[in-house]
Parts: structure tokens; C-alpha cells; sequence
């Protein structure tokens, strides 16, 4: 029965790779079933429950990505792309520890066609930076750089998520003319610093900075996938796994450590000024929509009301995602996306 199964979710997978490949136009029937063959795939629900309980089959993209490398300033970047590049462009912001790459389920879950571009942050998934810190304004400067390539004279669609999010709203509002819509994905800004901290917290980045940080390290790519799904328990199994893959780089003696320096993790020197970040974000010229899960617990988390302080034209809710809705409800966000975007076609 599982056998079954998995040659059946192939050749469902396999005909529309092949009807985006030969750029068929679909009706409103194909539309429609597609999305409910992704829905069945992303929501964990096979043609066997029993047989998938014991081994879930791994996910194969509807429409895999392609990777592109660049040097900017004084970073090598990778870059994710989908879709034809003739059509529709925006690009996707990572969060913070997050890759490009892992917006593949929404990508999947599209009906239009679009050009998906999707970095890897410097220092995250499989960009490199040669640094001995990280500062959020290079976020900026290297975002500049990638739209000086993709888009140079055409204001751009931006979707960012929790820390890409942040990056999208600082950039749209010290670069307005470059941003045409922006949706706002769970990015909230941090609860403003007291000053008062600042001693404690040069020296906290000195001394850590002494130490060296380190993220886990773990047995293997399973390990990682369960540590995953533990902490996205909405997530499909299979989909847990995609993302360990992305996230996770085997090592010689089997086991696996993040696609991430471990630089990151040293605390900012830089005290967060939330006035500044909202000065930036009144300077916004772009339509905002802003997606959270209603009463978001990052919010509650960082201390900030439900973020209704952000600047927004729209708003969306999608109420049973958690703080990863490209993991746990793709296909919801994916449509919150294009309805959105569309009005900017």
C-alpha cells in the first residue's frame, strides 16, 4: 500500500512539473485540484495514514528551485529562484537562523506564475560572509545590491518574514522609491532598550566574542528533522525533513551542523532604538499588508501589543499558524500573498 502511495503522489507530482515546464495554461478544474493534491501533501494526510505513520515519504518540489551565487561587498551570496524569469518578480526575506530555499512549500502552493527570488542572509544557509560580526545595516546594503540586479529601475514586491520582515520594513522606509508593495510577515521589531544597558552589554559581546558561540551540532539529519517538527507541531513530517536538508550540512564523520555561523548568536552591542525603526517605518510610501495569527505569541514574547503599531495598509490572520506559517500553513499564506500582489500587477 505504501508503494502504491508514493508511485501515485509521483506521477501527481510529475504531471504538473511537467505542465509548468511546457507552460500550459490550466483551467479553473487543474487550478483546483492541484491546490487540493498540496493541500493533501502539506497537511500530512495520504491515500494510506497507516503506511505513512510508519515512513513518510520524503517531499518532492512541484517546482523545484534553482541557485544563484553572487559576490556583494564583502559577502558571497546564494540565491533561490522559481518560476520563469519573464514572469512577475518578488522576492522573499528569510528570518533570522531561517534559509531562502525553505519558502519552497508556499512556492508550491502558488497558482499564478511568478519569479521567486529568495537569498540566504550573509552568514545563513549557504551564504558566506568573512566577518567577525554581523550588523543589521548590511542587511539593507546587500538587499540594495540584489535589486540593483533584479529589478533596476522597477519598484519591487517584497515579502519578508520575522527578521527578513524587519530588513523589508527599515529598507522600504530609507528607500521608498524602491518598493512598490510590501507584506510583513510576523516582523515586529524588538521592545525598545534602556540605556542604562549599555555597559553591561559591551561587555557581555566582548566576552562572548572571547568564548567563540556555537549552535548544536546533532546525530543526524533525522535528528535534526524531529528537532524540527518538535518545534512546528502543525508541520508535516516530510516537510520537516526538506527543511533539515536545507538546514543541516553532513559532516565527515556523519554528524550534522547548521548552515549558519555561529557569529550570529552573539548578543548586539547596539542597543535597539524603537523610534528609529518607526521613524523609518513612517517614511513607508509602499502598500503594507501585514500577516500575523491574531494574538501572536512572538509579539506577547517580545513584549509588543499585537503589533498594531506597524504601519499597514491591510491585514491578514491566518489564526492556526504559529510564528513559521511558510512551515505549518503554506497553502493559506500562499493565497494571502496573491491576493494581495495581484492588485500590483
Amino acid at each position: 500500500r505504501m508503494a502504491n502511495t508514493s508511485a501515485i503522489s509521483g506521477v501527481i507530482q510529475s504531471f504538473f512539473r511537467g505542465v509548468a515546464a511546457s507552460r500550459v495554461e490550466s483551467t479553473t478544474f487543474i487550478h483546483d485540484l492541484r491546490i487540493k493534491i498540496v493541500r493533501h501533501m502539506q497537511s500530512g494526510r495520504r491515500l494510506c495514514n497507516t503506511a505513512c505513520m510508519l515512513a513518510p515519504p520524503a517531499y518532492s518540489p512541484l517546482q523545484p528551485g534553482r541557485r544563484r551565487e553572487f559576490d556583494i561587498r564583502d559577502a558571497h551570496y546564494n540565491v533561490t529562484e522559481w518560476g520563469d524569469p519573464s514572469s512577475p518578480l518578488f522576492l522573499y526575506l528569510h528570518g533570522w537562523a531561517d534559509t531562502g530555499s525553505t519558502f519552497q512549500f508556499v512556492v508550491d502552493a502558488l497558482q499564478d506564475d511568478w519569479h521567486v527570488v529568495a537569498p540566504d542572509w550573509r552568514g545563513f544557509g549557504r551564504s558566506t560572509a568573512n566577518v567577525s560580526s554581523y550588523w543589521f545595516p548590511d542587511y539593507l546594503a546587500d538587499l540594495h545590491e540584489l535589486l540593483d540586479f533584479y529589478s533596476p529601475e522597477v519598484p519591487v514586491r517584497l515579502v519578508g518574514h520575522s527578521m527578513g520582515a524587519n530588513i523589508g520594513g527599515l529598507y522600504a522606509g530609507t528607500m521608498p522609491e524602491r518598493v512598490q508593495a510590501f507584506i510583513n510577515i510576523e516582523g515586529f521589531g524588538l521592545v525598545d532598550a534602556d540605556p542604562g544597558e549599555a555597559p553591561g552589554r559591551y561587555r557581555k559581546w566582548i566576552k562572548a566574542g572571547q568564548a567563540r558561540p556555537e549552535f548544536s551540532t546533532y546525530a543526524d539529519l533525522q535528528a535534526l528533522s524531529r528537532r524540527i517538527a518538535r518545534r512546528n507541531p502543525q508541520m508535516n513530517p516530510a516537510h520537516a525533513e526538506f527543511v533539515a536538508s536545507e538546514w543541516g550540512a553532513e559532516q565527515d564523520d556523519g554528524r550534522v551542523i547548521l548552515r549558519a555561523d555561529p557569529l550570529h548568536k552573539l548578543p548586539n552591542p547596539i542597543l535597539y532604538r524603537r523610534d528609529a525603526a518607526e521613524a523609518c517605518w513612517r517614511a513607508i510610501t509602499a502598500d503594507v499588508l501585514l500577516v500575523t495569527r491574531g494574538k501572536s505569541e512572538l509579539a506577547d514574547h517580545l513584549g509588543i501589543d499585537d503589533g498594531v503599531d506597524l504601519p499597514h495598509d491591510q491585514s491578514a490572520c491566518i489564526p492556526e499558524a504559529g510564528h513559521m506559517p511558510h512551515f505549518e500553513t503554506p497553502v493559506e499564506l500562499a493565497a494571502e500573498i496573491e491576493a494581495f500582489l495581484r492588485q500590483y500587477l
